[in-house]
């Protein structure tokens, strides 16, 4: 925190979009340069000749067949970009060993809700000829994001799970993703948790900002639609594995954990871990943060596990 204080990084809600956007951007400008790739491409996604949303794939090696891990970015639905998860899918590609396909979607104000979830689910839903475009095997992929990009991946595996099942025989209806890595996922929209109220002010994500965030993504859509908060879901049943990672000190812990415990109680195996002494973006942190290390290799641990690996 005081590294991050001493570097000018900060959610001030008194600031734009804009403006916030560029000091994150330059707070990662100064960070190390990400691992070394096998290749880096930047492509269009679903393939074909509808694809439309942009993408940044990364191939640990140049082997066919990998897995594939679908990954949207965090930033409250308003921040964040390709450059600013670059590093994280750097590393997430070399240690599990799979491609990373590193989402663009769109953000808001510009572009409120539905828009990201609209772009996210075009990707999620063309995976698997997206896949073998890239050389990946579809029979292996995996889906994930931090905080709103977690909020993302949740939706976007919910929405296709109904697609499909609606569309063939729910009985024998298997998940299209291997996997779900969910890490600090924003999946309600609520500021009465006890996480909320212990951890809403002095660990850099807090209510004020939180506010800021659903201000400029939901316009005047509702919070309460599952789409929104996944975590309202009527059913989550017949979802892929889970490892849905939260922080001691994050605001989102508690709503984290209650959707680790709604897939449980759907049937869905699920492995949710609380980190101690860490807040909110403490995952991309590996190379200042030995916790951030420790989680980050549960992380890719159980990617290898879900892929076979």
């Amino acid at each position: 925190m005081d590294l991050m204080a001493v570097a000018g990084v900060e959610l001030d809600p008194n600031q734009t979009p804009v403006q916030v956007r560029g000091t994150i951007e330059q707070f990662g400008a100064a960070a190390p340069p990400g691992r070394a790739c096998a290749r880096v491409e930047a492509r269009l996604a679903p393939p074909g000749p509808d694809a439309r949303v942009p993408v940044r794939i990364y191939w640990p090696r140049e082997e066919a067949d990998l897995p594939v891990l679908i990954w949207m970015h965090g930033g409250g639905w308003t921040i964040g970009n390709l450059e600013t998860a670059d590093r994280t899918c750097r590393a997430l590609a070399n240690a599990a060993g799979c491609i990373v396909v590193s989402v663009d979607y769109r953000l808001a104000p510009e572009h409120r809700f539905p828009a990201a979830v609209e772009d996210c689910l075009a990707v999620g839903l063309g995976a698997g000829d997206l896949a073998r475009s890239i050389g990946g095997d579809p029979r292996r992929v995996a889906i994930g994001g931090d905080s709103a990009g977690g909020n993302l991946a949740a939706v976007t595996t919910l929405l296709i799970r109904d697609a499909e099942a609606k569309a063939g025989d729910r009985d024998t209806w298997a998940p299209r993703f291997c996997f779900q890595l969910l890490v600090y996922p924003a999946v309600e929209v609520e500021y009465e948790s006890p996480s909320m109220q212990e951890n809403g002010t002095g660990y850099f994500l807090t209510l004020d900002a939180l506010r800021w965030f659903y201000g400029h993504y939901l316009g005047d859509a509702i919070p309460e639609q599952w789409r929104v908060s996944p975590l309202r879901a009527p059913d989550c049943a017949g979802l892929p594995p889970a490892l849905v990672i939260t922080a001691e000190f994050d605001p989102l812990r508690d709503q984290g954990m209650s959707y680790a415990k709604r897939l449980a109680d759907a049937g869905v195996p699920v492995d949710a871990r609380v980190y101690d002494g860490v807040f909110h973006g403490f995952f991309g942190m590996q190379d200042a943060i030995d916790v951030a290390r420790d989680a980050f290799d549960d992380a890719t641990a159980a990617l290898r596990a879900a892929f076979g690996t």
